[in-house]
C-alpha cells in the first residue's frame, strides 16, 4: 500500500491537472463562517431574536471573526446561506432580501463585512427555488443575478442544486461561472453539482467541474454528530484515488462545514475533524455560534500549526493510508521538501469507543517516510516537539490515542 500511495504521488504532483479554473483564486482552501449548518433557516425573530437569518446575525459574526482573533489566522469569509432571500424577486426582476430581516439591504452589509477587512460570501441555487423554497436562479435571470452580485460586492457565491433537472447542471453551472466572469468582479465560485449528480447515480464530468468551480461538494450534507463526520471520512477514503487527482490550488474537494462548538461533537471528536479537514486541504468554513464558543473549541478553530498544514502551498490532498486495529492512519504531504522527497502530516484516528486511550505502534517504513536522514516530529495539538526519528533505524513511533479522538503530528524533513 505504500508503494502505490507513493507512486500515485509522483503522478498526483506530475500532473496536476492542469484544465482546472484559472482565476486566480482560492489557491489555498477557503477559511470563514457560515450560517447553515448550526442556524438552518430560522427566520423568526420574533421567538428567536438573536438566532434567525437576519443582518444583526451576520454583523455580529464578522466582528467577532475580526475581534477575536479569526480573521488573524486566516478566517476571511463571512457567508449567508439559504433563507436570506424575500418570498419572490423584485419587479423589475432582481433578487432581494428579506426587507424585515435585512432592513438596510445586502449591499449595506457587504460593506459592514469589508470594513472589518473581511470578505462577503452569499448562496443561491441553480434550480426553480432555492432549498428553502425562495427564488432560484434559471437561465434567464443568470446575467441579472451575477451583475446583481458584483453590484453587493460580493466575493464568494455558493450555488446548491435543488429543485433544478440534473441533467442540465452541466451546462447550467458553468454558464453561471461566465456570467460571473463577465461582471469583472473577483468571486470564489463553489458548486454543489457533483453531489446531487454522483449521489443520483449519474456520471460527473470533472473536467469540467474544474474548469469552472473553485470548490464542490462531493457527498451528502453534514450533520452535527461523529456518525456524520465518519460517514464523510470514510466516503473520502473510499474515493480518495480519483479524488486526490482534482484538488489543488484553485480547486477544492469540500467535505462540508465544521462544526466545532456546536451540540454534536465532544473535545476529542471536534480534534478529529478539524485534523482530516487540514489532510483533505478541505476548505475550513466553521458553522457555529461564535458568540457562545468555549475556549476549548476556540483552541482547535484557531490552532496556528494546523491550519498551516490545511493552507500549506503545495495544495496535495492527503489520503487514509490504512486501518489497523481500529486506527485509521491519514496522511498528507506538505512542504518543506528536498531533493524531490516531503514532509508529511499525519493523523492517527482511533474509532474504538471504549473508555480507554488506545497504545499504537508503527515505524516510520510503514508510513511511507523514507528519507535517510529522518524527519522531526511536532505534536501538533500540544505543539510540543518530538525527538526526530531516523529511518534507517527502523525507528518506532508509539502515540496514545483517546477513543474517538485523534494523534496528529507534522514530521518535517530533517537536512
Amino acid at each position: 500500500m505504500t508503494d502505490q500511495f507513493q507512486y500515485l504521488l509522483q503522478i498526483l504532483v506530475m500532473c496536476r491537472l492542469c484544465s482546472a479554473l484559472n482565476n486566480g483564486l482560492a489557491l489555498t482552501p477557503p477559511m470563514g463562517w457560515i450560517s447553515w449548518q448550526r442556524y438552518r433557516c430560522t427566520i423568526d425573530c420574533v421567538n428567536f431574536p438573536n438566532d434567525c437569518i437576519s443582518e444583526n446575525l451576520f454583523r455580529t459574526m464578522a466582528d467577532i471573526m475580526a475581534d477575536k482573533g479569526y480573521k488573524d489566522v486566516g478566517y476571511e469569509y463571512v457567508i449567508m446561506d439559504d433563507c436570506w432571500l424575500a418570498p419572490s424577486r423584485a419587479a423589475d426582476g432582481r433578487l432581494e432580501a428579506d426587507l424585515k430581516r435585512f432592513p438596510n439591504g445586502i449591499k449595506n452589509l457587504s460593506r459592514h463585512i469589508h470594513q472589518k477587512g473581511l470578505k462577503f460570501g452569499i448562496y443561491e441555487d441553480y434550480g426553480n427555488k432555492t432549498c428553502e423554497g425562495y427564488p432560484g436562479v434559471r437561465n434567464n435571470s443568470m446575467e441579472k443575478d451575477a451583475r446583481t452580485f458584483a453590484d453587493w460586492e460580493v466575493d464568494y457565491i455558493k450555488l446548491d442544486g435543488c429543485y433544478s433537472d440534473l441533467k442540465d447542471m452541466d451546462k447550467g453551472y458553468p454558464q453561471f461561472e461566465r456570467h460571473l466572469n463577465r461582471t469583472g468582479r473577483p468571486m470564489v465560485y463553489s458548486c454543489s453539482w457533483p453531489a446531487y449528480k454522483e449521489l443520483s447515480g449519474m456520471n460527473v464530468d470533472h473536467n469540467l467541474l474544474m474548469r469552472h468551480c473553485n470548490l464542490w461538494r462531493n457527498y451528502v450534507d453534514i450533520e452535527d454528530s461523529w456518525q456524520s463526520v465518519t460517514n464523510i471520512m470514510d466516503y473520502y477514503a473510499m474515493k480518495q484515488d480519483f479524488w486526490q487527482r482534482l484538488a489543488g490550488p484553485g480547486h477544492w474537494n469540500d467535505p462540508d462545514m465544521l462544526l466545532i462548538g456546536n451540540y454534536g461533537l465532544s473535545y476529542d471528536q471536534s480534534k478529529v475533524q478539524m485534523a482530516i479537514w487540514s489532510i483533505l486541504a478541505a476548505p475550513l468554513i466553521i458553522s457555529a455560534d461564535l458568540r457562545n464558543m468555549k475556549p476549548e473549541f476556540k483552541s482547535i478553530l484557531q490552532n496556528k500549526a494546523i491550519i498551516e498544514v490545511n493552507q500549506d502551498i503545495l495544495g496535495i490532498q492527503g489520503r487514509r493510508l490504512f486501518s489497523e486495529n481500529h486506527i485509521d492512519v491519514w496522511i498528507r504531504p506538505i512542504s518543506p521538501q528536498k531533493n524531490g522527497q516531503f514532509s508529511y502530516a499525519i493523523a492517527f484516528v482511533n474509532r474504538r469507543i471504549g473508555g480507554t486511550p488506545f497504545l499504537f505502534s508503527t515505524t516510520l517504513e510503514n508510513l511511507g517516510l523514507y528519507h535517510l536522514n529522518g524527519y522531526n516530529f511536532y505534536d501538533l495539538y500540544s505543539r510540543n516537539k518530538v525527538k526526530p526519528l531516523v529511518v534507517k533505524q527502523k525507528s518506532q513511533l508509539q502515540v496514545r490515542i483517546n477513543p474517538s479522538g485523534v494523534a496528529f503530528f507534522r514530521a518535517n524533513i530533517r537536512a
